[in-house]
């Protein structure tokens, strides 16, 4: 934190009252968004790096925890307490205990996003799993499926709804998690938030702010699309 109120120089206060704006009495000043949008290219660039990274690693982690769950339902309880036990502790203590280890940067918030993500993708890939009908695995069997080609070929196809929602659960909440890995100097729309603005002038915040909205509503977006391309009988069925 000392680092970032280092870095800003008084340049940081006197760019402010561009675009004719007077900072004391207006909350949101165009002309300065106009005249400092390229300022938030680089941040939100590591802030999708960030999420993506996140988010496609906690995704792999949890599949393999699910598949692995689903084989060997024993397991399911201990994953889940383990995916809980990493999702509750507070987001920012958890950079901090991750500092001592992998130093400050980028890995270190990846690691801290991925941990949060685990619970949520788990959870949804074991219950999409389990509420797959019996009769629909059996009759599988019945026709000479493996135990493979039943879980690749039937009930993760069928699990597939509730895993997209859980990935989508899981990325709109790793975009907003993100920004804090400031605290970590790892980057992102945060550097933003927490540097680029000061009491009395909340332009700063208010840009980073809408540009994670964007970014969430986008990536969710995206996913809905893709839960409805990977389950067409979904959309029949509606």
């Amino acid at each position: 934190m000392a680092e970032l109120l280092a870095a800003v120089d008084d340049s940081f206060f006197t760019d402010r009252t561009g675009g004719g704006c007077i900072q004391e009495n207006k909350l949101f000043c165009p002309g300065w968004v106009a005249d400092n949008y390229d300022r938030y290219v680089d941040p939100t660039l590591q802030h999708l790096v960030l999420v993506g990274s996140a988010v496609v690693a906690g995704f792999l982690i949890a599949f393999a925890l699910g598949v692995f769950a689903h084989r060997h339902r024993f397991l399911q309880t201990p994953f889940l307490a383990g995916t809980g036990i990493l999702y509750t502790i507070p987001s920012i203590s958890f950079f901090f205990l991750l500092l001592p280890i992998t130093g400050r940067g980028a890995l270190t918030a990846i690691i801290a996003l991925t941990a949060f993500n685990l619970q949520i993708i788990f959870r949804n890939m074991t219950n999409g799993l389990r509420n797959v009908p019996q009769n629909v695995t059996e009759a599988a069997t019945g026709i000479g499926m493996t135990k493979s080609q039943v879980l690749w070929q039937v009930e993760l196809p069928l699990a597939m709804p509730e895993i997209i929602a859980g990935l989508r659960i899981a990325t709109v909440s790793t975009v907003a998690l993100a920004t804090l890995a400031v605290f970590a100097n790892g980057g992102g729309l945060g550097t933003e938030i927490v540097s680029g603005s000061n009491i009395t002038f909340k332009t700063g915040i208010i840009v980073a702010g809408s540009i994670a909205v964007i970014m969430a509503i986008v990536f969710d977006g995206m996913l809905l699309l893709a839960g409805k391309l990977l389950a067409p009988w979904k959309r029949v069925a509606q």
